[in-house]
């Protein structure tokens, strides 16, 4: 594949909900432009872009997937992505380096939940859009129902450019409202079609849709509504022209149509996408606004990683935009990063899981390099003269968590290591240690997502685990102040051991831990006092209760006695250890379980459902925010126990639609018949 100019690229993403077609759009596409000789199909696990054994299992995409072709003398990077929630990162990560998004939606089912949280994210980055209405061939496929659903989800700009010929089996062309002319599909699936008169039957509705699309494009141009409202008429390549200002500017959203797996609509799309979605040439600012990065191949390297992948026979491979200079194989760049050096060795653009190997990648293209040490998703790569550093990609935080516990001790010894390549492939995944229960956490964006990373780690590095919901870090903690004694007197052979100290405990709201010393008289020498320290501070590492870590106590060690030849630093220890254990038995121990604060976003209509769910979760609301969409944002303090499967209670009380952030608030005491449970399942635990 020949280097082209950042003018005749086209870096175009592809989304909506899971279902949608997008891969076998992007199948009929690469097909359509000769770039592979044979139609995949999803059934059959033989697309391009869904390459990954997931995804050929699971008849879903996973992970996004690039596939350039070549149309009308231009490149087009088609960025084929996931439509469900839990890989909304591989959705973010796309949209940072397309210049477009096409929104792929159902003609039997119109704009779903992911349609409009892809339609959310693409506008959030102010990325062009186009809608195409796919599987016009179906059964109850409907364009004006769709066309419908999508106008009034997104509003008044969504116009269509073309409406079918027939419905459902009896879709047979196309009727394009710019050249006015009817595009008739061939029998054998090939992509092709024959242009010809309108049929006299469609002419209202030609009619129709085209006074609505002149006027979309007029009401943007105060020369052509003028000549609009006097009857002047508008040549189609002005309105040709007007409609790419308007799609550039977000006003006017064209609608397509078509059928991905029949192959019909195709070329017309790709048409669309060269003559009215923006080419790659964009200027973009470095970090902070220091510098201008324009699309120029002679300038210093500025690319972009938007993507790893870990290739079982190439290892590590980084997916990139250039957005300024030339990217050559066999050279040196810099991680502006992390202000590494990198050796870079052959470059190759990549179509699925083939690779074209290639020379240079050039300004406004996506290339992958393979074997960067140190380049993680979202590092510059740049040159090392001029190490401008790039905005990075913002992630979605991890909302379901689980224990991932290795079944035998092969395992153990490969799963740190294991997990760290699933943390470098995919950065809305997190993995982290909790220092209070011992076990491994493995977050991400739902169950499908965690489940989906943990089958690619058994494949890849045979790692077996099994899964659990992670134990809850509750606290134990006093609720009054007592003054505990222990004499530690030990007489072997030889030398003996005595410590004998007075504690004072209290409770500390606004403190963990906090030790003094009240000592009258050197009853216990100045030197010991460390060392009762110590020994508390081992007592605190597990309460009574539970086995729980102890928090807001106060302990004063107030006096004691010790012996001039048998006191020394263990037996102090081991004294205050047993005292404070002693002690905190007639503190009235209680458990503290965390809380955290949520802010969860969800549809007006379903606003009821989730607050008598979170009333169930024992959560207290702290107000109510009305937003924009119809969306209403409840915030509120819930205890964490009550909240470790939220992301699945959520999306099926909402149908996908509603969304929620988490962060710890503080620690609150435990109800009197929970902590019971507590108690018995703490006692279950110590007995396995």
């Amino acid at each position: 594949m020949k280097l082209y100019p950042a003018e005749r690229i086209r870096n175009v993403a592809l989304l909506g909900h899971g279902g949608a077609g997008k891969t076998s759009l992007t199948e009929a596409l690469l097909f359509d432009t000769g770039a592979i000789s044979r139609l995949g199909r999803v059934e059959d696990g033989t697309t391009v872009s869904d390459f990954d054994p997931d995804e050929v299992k699971r008849r879903i995409s996973v992970s996004a997937a690039v596939a350039p072709l070549e149309w009308r003398d231009t490149k087009v990077n088609v960025l084929d992505t996931p439509g469900y929630a839990d890989f909304a990162g591989e959705v973010r990560a796309t949209l940072r380096v397309a210049d477009a998004a096409i929104i792929v939606l159902d003609a039997s089912a119109g704009v779903e939940v992911g349609t409009e949280q892809a339609w959310r994210l693409a506008a959030e980055r102010g990325v062009p859009r186009v809608i195409f209405i796919n599987k016009m061939d179906r059964e109850n496929a409907d364009f004006d129902r769709a066309l419908t659903s999508a106008r009034e989800t997104f509003g008044k700009a969504v116009a269509p450019i073309q409406f079918p010929i027939g419905r459902e089996k009896g879709f047979k062309g196309l009727v394009d409202l710019l050249s006015e002319q009817a595009l008739t599909f061939h029998d054998n699936h090939d992509g092709g079609f024959e242009a010809g008169p309108i049929p006299p039957e469609l002419a209202d509705d030609c009619a129709m849709y085209r006074r609505q699309l002149v006027e979309a494009i007029a009401e943007q141009d105060e020369d052509l509504m003028v000549r609009y409202l006097d009857d002047d008429p508008i040549s189609n390549e002005e309105l040709s022209a007007g409609l790419r200002h308007c799609v550039d500017a977000g006003c006017l959203i064209p609608v397509l149509c078509g059928a991905a797996t029949g192959n019909r609509g195709m070329p017309p799309l790709l048409d669309a996408i060269v003559e009215y979605l923006p080419d790659a040439s964009g200027t973009v600012l470095a970090v902070g606004g220091t510098e201008e990065v324009a699309a120029d191949p002679a300038g210093p390297l500025a690319a972009l990683t938007f993507k790893t992948l870990i290739d079982p026979h190439v290892g590590r491979v980084s997916l990139f935009r250039v957005f300024r200079g030339t990217f050559r194989s066999n050279g040196h760049v810099v991680n502006a990063n992390r202000g590494e050096p990198e050796r870079v060795g052959q470059l190759f653009a990549i179509r699925g899981k083939e690779h074209l190997n290639t020379d240079a990648i050039g300004p406004g293209d996506i290339g992958a390099v393979g074997k960067l040490t140190t380049v993680l998703t979202g590092d510059t790569l740049a040159d090392p003269t001029h190490p401008v550093v790039l905005d990075g990609i913002v992630f979605p935080s991890p909302s379901y968590a689980v224990a991932v516990h290795p079944k035998t001790k092969a395992d153990l010894d490969k799963l740190g290591q294991a997990l760290h390549r699933l943390e470098e492939e995919d950065p809305t995944l997190h993995v982290s240690r909790d220092p209070v229960t011992g076990e491994t956490i493995l977050a991400g964006l739902g169950e499908p997502h965690v489940q989906v990373a943990l089958d690619r780690m058994q494949r890849r590095s045979h790692v077996n685990v099994e899964l659990g919901l992670p134990r809850v870090a509750y606290r134990e903690t006093i609720t009054t102040r007592i003054v505990t004694e222990y004499k530690h007197k030990k007489q072997t052979g030889g030398a003996g051991q005595y410590g004998h100290v007075f504690l004072e405990l209290e409770p500390l709201p606004d403190e963990d831990f906090a030790f003094t010393e009240r000592v009258v008289g050197g009853s216990v020498p100045r030197n010991f006092y460390p060392a009762v320290e110590k020994g508390v501070r081992e007592a605190l590492e597990g309460g009574p209760l539970a086995g729980y870590p102890v928090v807001n106590v106060r302990v004063t060690l107030t006096d004691g006695s010790y012996h001039a030849v048998d006191s020394n630093e263990m037996a102090f220890k081991i004294a205050a250890k047993e005292a404070f254990k002693k002690g905190i038995l007639a503190a009235k121990p209680s458990l503290l379980e965390p809380v955290m604060r949520i802010r969860v976003s969800v549809p007006e209509a379903m606003l009821g459902d989730v607050m008598s769910d979170l009333n169930g979760k024992r959560a207290h609301v702290a107000g109510m925010d009305p937003g924009a969409n119809g969306t209403t944002t409840v915030e509120a303090t819930v205890p964490a126990a009550e909240v470790q499967r939220y992301a699945t209670d959520l999306r099926s009380l909402t149908q996908g639609r509603g969304t929620f952030t988490a962060e710890f608030s503080h620690y609150q005491p435990v109800p009197a018949h929970i902590a019971e449970q507590i108690r018995a399942a703490a006692r279950d635990h110590v007995a396995a």
